[in-house]
């Protein structure tokens, strides 16, 4: 697996998604910022990723560290 790859798949998964993904063969850290998760805690906005990544999880994927943001804690964040 490489980080554009799995890039890609989260970008598929999570409505109006922009990622960014960092790692090499199976660590990975990926960072999601999307409106889908407005109301979502944090718990789910990572469900929410983890559901997308599905069995890859299990095998091509063995680690991830994940951030996500709505596109207004983004902003907060960047600033």
């Amino acid at each position: 697996m490489q980080a554009d790859e799995l890039k890609k798949i989260i970008e598929q998964g999570v409505p109006s998604a922009q990622v960014s993904v960092q790692g090499d063969g199976d660590h990975f850290e990926a960072t999601v910022v999307s409106p889908a998760f407005e109301g979502k805690s944090m718990v789910q906005q990572h469900q929410m990723v983890y559901g997308t990544l599905g069995d890859l999880m299990r095998g091509a994927v063995h680690a991830l560290a994940l951030r996500t943001f709505t596109p207004e804690q983004w902003e907060k964040q960047i600033r």
